[in-house]
């Protein structure tokens, strides 16, 4: 099979996950990541622990990785088929401003970032037919940098169409990271967003796990309206929900319709269950410090594409504005934390 010369955009989880099982396979890799990361990752590589998939832990040391703390630095090891985005929606902006005096060298870039508005954003900035969607629906930790874990084996959802998705989706198979191609785009990112809304926001508003907020019964109703504002704003752009890669995502948007007693053991099980005790990734970006979340890109989209089509979506609206306030230091992380009576009365 054709080998791939990939420019990976982030050495983070997913990043470090897709970069190094391409390396695996036989691929050279190279990332490009802030200065100081890069460093510690020439020091000392990747570390993979794929103990679930292919029992064993990966230690990638060679030079079928080379890891660049600039674009400048990266195209000198060019040039490169495929680009991986493999970035926070929120370093998108920053990302873009990099790209702009490179735009002519950059392959195109399969985007694998949540939410719905980073392939628009970068295909203004790079030129159409530049970008292909993806989704990641596997679960990946990061216990260090370039030190990954995979906790749970999905795969990763490609968006067809593009001359390059069907090689790309080959070379991902390759590498072991069961890859599915998607005839729309849309449907793709839509369901994936919809697969990171329950149990993120109000999880990190409240400091509670997952399990905690599917296991209040109030709480439990709130989160069913929030997916129900999503799928209806869905159903309002014409998108479709559909199963991803290890992800039965049109279970979870049947689950908003049925009764209480019968969708909370069905949401319990998908999403509090699957999640353990592990908290969601708003909670950990929001206690980390770094002053910048996703719920913009995630529930605040819902509410911005309600506003378009005409779909209320004050749950949304609620979650994503008490989030940002608690991440920007608007109010304290105490404000509404272990209270879910306090944020149930912001939006009842």
């Amino acid at each position: 099979m054709e080998k791939l010369k990939p420019l990976i955009f982030g050495a983070g989880a997913i990043g470090s996950y897709i970069g190094g099982s391409l390396a695996l396979a036989g691929n050279r890799v190279v990332f490009v990541e802030q200065p100081g990361a890069v460093d510690e990752l020439r020091r000392r590589g990747l570390r993979l622990d794929l103990t679930i998939s292919h029992k064993s832990v990966f230690n990638i040391q060679d030079p079928s990785v080379t890891f660049a703390s600039s674009l400048e630095q990266a195209f000198r090891s060019g040039p490169f088929d495929i680009a991986i985005f493999a970035l926070k929606s929120f370093d998108t902006v920053s990302a873009l401003e990099g790209m702009k005096a490179f735009a002519n060298q950059i392959p195109p870039i399969l985007c694998l970032s949540n939410g719905v508005d980073n392939e628009p954003a970068l295909e203004s900035a790079l030129g159409p037919g530049t970008v292909i969607a993806g989704s990641v629906t596997s679960s990946v930790g990061r216990r260090a940098v370039g030190d990954i874990v995979l906790e749970r084996m999905r795969g990763i959802g490609v968006a067809d169409g593009h001359p390059l998705s069907l090689l790309l989706a080959t070379a991902l198979n390759a590498a072991g990271l069961n890859t599915r191609l998607f005839r729309r785009p849309a449907d793709l990112k839509w369901s994936k967003m919809l697969t990171n809304l329950p149990a993120n926001a109000s999880a990190a508003i409240l400091n509670m796990t997952a399990a905690e907020v599917f296991n209040h019964p109030a709480l439990f109703r709130l989160e069913m309206r929030m997916l129900r504002e999503a799928t209806a704003v869905m159903h309002a752009l014409g998108v479709r929900v559909v199963d991803l890669p290890g992800a039965p995502v049109r279970a979870l948007a049947l689950g908003t319709k049925l009764p209480g007693f019968l969708a909370h053991p069905l949401m319990q099980q998908a999403i509090g269950g699957g999640r353990g005790g592990k908290m969601p990734s708003f909670h950990i970006d929001l206690y980390s410090g770094r002053g910048r979340s996703e719920v913009e890109w995630l529930n605040g989209a819902v509410v911005r594409y309600g506003q378009k089509t005409g779909v209320k979506t004050p749950v949304n609206k609620v979650l994503t504005d008490i989030l940002l306030a608690l991440t920007h230091g608007g109010m304290s992380l105490d404000a509404y934390a272990h209270q879910p009576d306090k944020l149930l009365s912001q939006i009842y």
